[in-house]
């Protein structure tokens, strides 16, 4: 017997949502949560954010941008001239540390901000002792921050992450579908969005209903793509 036709899936625009109240709270990020949500009352004026790739930790300065109206920038793109602008904003976040960041115009900006009275929150896969800092005062600094850590999301963070995703797509997915992924895919929230979005595609291309034998043959060759994207 012939295949049905495949279906070409139209490439449709499709944004996660990523304000407060669309971050779910589970074991692994909440104490990262409420510290942000603690906001301008913190331990100290600089907070440190640690978390493996997928850990949530873009939604969270998002959602933090949008309730505090902080100015963010990349660890990269952080330069001295551009302080000025991030002190006069509420809060200023640095993303990425892990990357790589300026010494001097970090050590400038924890410095302006600490004259100005606000606070920076910076963002990083690593802990500051990994990111080869040179200035002994700038790594002082860094000591002297707050730490917090985003974990890897457990399997009821995964799950209702995963049924979030599929809803925001009116999908419908019968949650035995659900808890056959959970148990498969690797532990992180970015995987869980390309996990959503190949599974989408692959059902409206083959115009079928989303099983558990399709969901694991697409879980497959995501899994695959992340493996090729770290090692290239």
């Amino acid at each position: 017997m012939a295949e049905p036709p495949r279906q070409l899936p139209l490439d449709l625009p499709h944004e996660a949502a990523l304000s407060r109240e669309d971050f779910l709270v589970g074991t692994s990020n909440r104490a990262a949560f409420e510290l942000l949500e603690r906001w301008p009352d913190w331990p100290s004026p600089v907070v440190v954010l640690a978390g493996p790739v997928g850990s949530g930790k873009s939604h969270l300065v998002r959602a933090f941008q949008d309730e505090t109206g902080a100015a963010v920038v990349s660890a990269r793109e952080l330069t001295e001239t551009a302080v000025e602008a991030l002190v006069a904003a509420p809060a200023a976040v640095v993303e990425d540390a892990h990357q790589g960041v300026d010494d001097t115009a970090l050590f400038h900006l924890l410095n302006a901000a600490r004259q100005a009275g606000k606070t920076v929150l910076i963002t990083s896969r690593t802990w500051p002792a990994s990111w080869r800092i040179a200035l002994p005062d700038l790594l002082s600094r860094l000591r002297a921050a707050t730490p917090v850590e985003i974990l890897e999301p457990d399997d009821d963070l995964l799950r209702r992450v995963l049924v979030k995703l599929f809803a925001d797509r009116q999908i419908a997915v019968e949650l035995s579908v659900v808890d056959y992924l959970v148990v498969r895919m690797e532990r992180s929230l970015e995987v869980a969005l390309r996990a959503v979005e190949a599974i989408d595609r692959e059902a409206l291309a083959g115009r079928v209903k989303i099983t558990k034998p399709l969901a694991g043959r697409v879980l497959e060759n995501v899994h695959k793509g992340q493996q090729s994207a770290h090692t290239s």
